[in-house]
């Protein structure tokens, strides 16, 4: 998938990317990181200027890639890269909290480059050809991924005029929404099931059930997750909130799985790629999680492991 040139192929490496810095963060093993790493930059090694992508809808100078996809074919995909890159700057956010990779120069060197690279050709990128249209996206889950990536390069940048661009989306998406009536901290409702849980739609300014599906509500939960922990925006009480609507609301028993967050339809319980990461707060749910047979993968082992390490370290509401 790193190396197919397709942007399409990155929705579904973002898993790989995410599983092994997990592991890497629960480990400290830095197998786990070298293939994070492996991942992205062969990714961005395949990046093409714009302008020599035939179908590219943006003739630019940005570099990018291709969608392969029968529906987007020949063109550059914002949700398809946006999907995959959260995860990578999680990932370099990972590089420079940790002192043992921040000061070797080999993960130095590629921090360097693979953030220079994030800050031009992914954010400014979309952000210059259009916010409104790329960033400040039309439902919760495709505008989550960009607050997730405006918050990591926040607390990275050095350059103090891009951390204020960075604060301004990340502030946007949580608050105030520039062209739309709502934004996600706008969108949350108590649960017309159970009082201690949340409930929002995917639609802007919409409250009405079902709301959000659970398989995209997944892609807000990985990013409220971690501004949470960051402590940015997202606190105990809307974490708690999150817990009781995984625990009680979207999985009242084994193996019956809704698939809304009224607890409505039957779904999946494919929880990987953000609901299973509510697991490090509450002790009884992450040993429900342990138990659970979907989805078994790389991202669901290596985030399961992390919440085993951050309960033990006292991350438990």
């Amino acid at each position: 998938m790193s190396r197919s040139l397709d942007s399409w192929q990155f929705y579904n490496l973002a898993y790989g990317i995410d599983g092994n810095t997990a592991m890497y963060r629960a480990t400290g093993k830095t197998q786990y990181m070298d293939r994070a790493l492996l991942y992205v930059n062969n990714v961005v090694n395949n990046a093409k200027v714009s302008s020599s992508l035939p179908r590219s809808q943006f003739k630019d100078s940005y570099m990018g890639w291709a969608s392969a996809r029968s529906d987007t074919l020949g063109q550059e995909v914002p949700l398809f890269e946006s999907y995959c890159w959260r995860y990578v700057t999680r990932m370099l956010r990972t590089i420079r909290e940790t002192p043992a990779l921040y000061n070797d120069s080999n993960y130095k060197s590629q921090y360097d480059r693979l953030l220079a690279f994030t800050e031009r050709n992914m954010f400014e990128k979309w952000l210059r050809r259009g916010a409104n249209s790329y960033i400040y996206r039309v439902n919760t889950h495709m505008a989550s991924h960009w607050a997730y990536i405006a918050m990591d390069l926040s607390l990275m940048t050095t350059d103090s005029t891009k951390r204020a661009q960075y604060m301004t989306v990340f502030n946007n998406i949580n608050r105030d929404m520039p062209n739309n009536t709502s934004s996600l901290r706008g969108q949350l409702r108590t649960s017309p099931v159970n009082a201690n849980a949340y409930f929002w739609a995917a639609e802007w300014g919409s409250t009405r059930r079902p709301g959000q599906d659970v398989a995209h509500g997944n892609g807000v939960m990985a990013y409220l997750v971690e501004a949470h922990d960051a402590g940015m925006e997202w606190t105990d009480a809307d974490m708690r909130k999150f817990v009781v609507t995984l625990n009680d609301v979207i999985w009242p028993s084994a193996r019956k799985y809704a698939n809304y967050v009224d607890g409505t339809g039957s779904g999946t319980g494919w929880f990987n790629d953000g609901l299973v990461k509510l697991g490090r707060y509450n002790a009884a749910l992450q040993q429900r999680l342990e138990t659970h047979s979907v989805g078994q993968n790389t991202q669901y082992y290596g985030n399961g492991a992390l919440n085993a390490k951050l309960l033990g370290a006292g991350s438990a509401l």
